[in-house]
């Protein structure tokens, strides 16, 4: 046996055993860290930050510690409650829902008797407004038509003026479908006005003229051309406020203007100048003309035939003139029953000598509110559409 050997041999089995025992050792750092690692991200996944931290900190000084460490466990989560510091926002009762709901056809609306909800200003001292039916005249004064009446306020035997409202034809000939105009309307007192509230109080202080052209009388003006030129007669609404700024003059204006179109286009038949009255009784309350068209409140229309008188008021043909209010009465009262009140035949000049078709019409007065007024002027045209052979249905008109 050689020593040598022996020694060799003995030093490579001693050898062994320390490697062997680092590699395990490295295996079970390895097993350790990655164990610690897992560990601390559940924990970091379950504990509140300052825990885990605490928890990371041991790990790095004792690996064992850290994963025997026993920490507390978060409290069960609690329903969210909302801060008592801040009320929700108060929502309107009939706030929209967040789905808009399927359209419905609204309802047809249906005459009521319950007032409107006053929607006037406070007004200190306000006037008040009563409404009244004016009904048609007869006897003695009157002239009787098959519908409607003319009230006769000239040196003139009713006889008379019966004769000249119960001509055959009209006095003129209006050519429906033609694209040259054949109606002018306009307004001498453009400026008139009327309530913008419905209940039955005025403002002392109003003097009912406004330049607002969608508040005064170019607003009725304008509902009638629409309807007369719907129904194939074309016409023509000047909106030239002659009344301002001055009211002195204005019919000296108004002429001018009808003048000037008369001359423009030569197959103008009818010119009307759309007013409205002011009725008040001795004790300063304020009088409406009131009917019903379609269910619904419209103002009364009054038509004014002018009468020659000999000298200041030169109307030589006003027996045509008559002729053509007369057939109008008749028309608006056949078509809407007392839309209007009696046709006013006086010593009035208002320009019409200019045309046999030449009219002034009242369409309610001071008293009454815009929408009213709009829907008599609608319901005037109609009918004035149905005599001179437009095209209008049938049925009473239901005036917007």
């Amino acid at each position: 046996m050689h020593p040598a050997k022996t020694a060799y041999a003995g030093g490579k089995g001693v050898g062994k055993m320390p490697l062997l025992r680092r590699v395990l050792a490295f295996a079970l750092c390895l097993a350790g860290t990655a164990g610690a690692v897992l560990l601390t991200a559940l924990c970091a996944a379950r504990l509140p930050w300052r825990v885990w931290l605490v928890q990371g900190a041991v790990f790095c000084q004792d690996p064992a510690a850290a994963a025997a460490l026993t920490l507390p466990q978060p409290a069960a989560p609690q329903p969210s409650a909302q801060p008592a510091a801040a009320p929700a926002t108060p929502q309107p009762s009939a706030a929209p829902q967040t789905a808009a709901p399927t359209p419905q056809p609204a309802p047809t609306p249906q005459p009521t008797a319950t007032p409107l909800p006053s929607a006037a200003p406070q007004i200190e001292d306000p006037g008040a407004i009563r409404a009244e039916t004016f009904g048609q005249g007869s006897g003695a004064g009157y002239v009787t038509l098959g519908a409607g009446s003319i009230r006769n306020m000239t040196e003139h035997t009713d006889a008379d003026l019966r004769a000249a409202a119960t001509t055959p034809s009209l006095p003129f000939s209006v050519e429906v479908d033609s694209r040259e105009p054949q109606v002018l309307i306009l307004h001498t007192h453009a400026t008139e006005t009327y309530q913008t509230w419905p209940d039955l109080i005025y403002d002392p202080d109003f003097t009912a003229r406004t330049q607002d052209t969608a508040r005064n009388m170019c607003a009725v003006g304008a509902a009638m051309a629409e309807v007369l030129n719907d129904a194939g007669i074309c016409t023509l609404h000047d909106t030239t406020l002659h009344d301002s700024p001055s009211y002195n003059a204005s019919y000296d204006r108004s002429r001018t203007t009808a003048q000037a179109y008369l001359e423009r286009y030569p197959s103008l038949q009818i010119i009307l100048d759309v007013h409205r009255d002011a009725i008040e009784d001795a004790d300063g309350t304020r009088v409406k003309p009131l009917c019903q068209v379609g269910g619904q409140d419209a103002a009364q229309v009054m038509l004014i035939a002018g009468c020659d008188n000999g000298s200041s008021v030169p109307l030589p043909n006003w027996r045509l003139n008559l002729r053509f209010a007369a057939a109008w009465e008749e028309a608006m009262e056949q078509r809407t029953p007392g839309l209007t009140r009696p046709v006013l035949c006086a010593y009035r000049y208002y320009n019409q000598d200019l045309a046999p078709g030449s009219l002034l019409i009242e369409v309610g007065g001071h008293a009454n509110t815009v929408t009213e007024a709009v829907r008599a002027g609608r319901a005037a045209a109609e009918a004035l559409a149905v005599l001179l052979g437009g095209h209008v249905q049938g049925g009473q008109t239901a005036a917007g």
